[in-house]
């Protein structure tokens, strides 16, 4: 909300696609250290308890006391600038961007700052885990594709309409998406014949 969109877009999408790529590698690496059986059970494992663990968050409101706390920060951010405006921010920021080389832009503290917070929120997530799980059963080419492809979604729409989308679609309506999700894929999983 307060930086160029472009540089914060740009940090967290290279944040995510190293992020994609590394635990493709990992799970594609781990069936040749661990046998090819015990990943595919530990994989159809991480499914159902990331299921139940979005489930569980539907249903216990944490990190809406976390969005609430980031949004008393910005206010008292906001308050602190005196209320600057918006249209004063963006005149800033289009003066800012015209002073800069394109070279400086590119690797801006903004973008690193994008690009760092993503990379270290992201390790260990769900989402890592379930690359990671996801490469150790699948093709790694195809989990990446599809990883890349998810996140680019996601990030855009939160990087473009991030506060406008938080009042359309509730917080407990995505966990509980998510938890059906991998609770099916879990399902699909333990059901699928591992392969030698």
């Amino acid at each position: 909300m307060r930086h160029p969109r472009r540089l914060v877009l740009s940090g967290c999408l290279s944040a995510l696609i190293v992020m994609t790529i590394f635990s493709a590698l990992v799970g594609w690496a781990a069936p040749n250290l661990i046998p090819r059986a015990w990943t595919h059970h530990i994989t159809t494992l991480l499914f159902l308890g990331f299921g139940l663990w979005s489930l569980w968050d539907a249903f216990h409101d944490g990190e809406a006391e976390e969005l609430a706390e980031v949004e008393a920060k910005l206010d008292a951010d906001l308050k602190a600038n005196g209320g600057i405006t918006k249209e004063k921010n963006k005149i800033d920021d289009d003066l800012k961007k015209q002073k800069q080389p394109i070279l400086a832009q590119f690797f801006s503290p903004i973008l690193l700052k994008a690009f760092s917070i993503t990379f270290f929120g992201e390790w260990g997530d769900k989402s890592q885990l379930a690359t990671i799980g996801l490469a150790a059963d699948e093709n790694p080419f195809g989990v990446v594709l599809g990883g890349i492809i998810g996140q680019t979604l996601c990030t855009t729409a939160a990087v473009l309409g991030g506060k406008s989308l938080a009042k359309q679609i509730s917080e407990k309506m995505v966990a509980l998406s998510g938890g059906v999700l991998f609770i099916v894929f879990g399902i699909q999983s333990f059901l699928s014949k591992v392969d030698s």
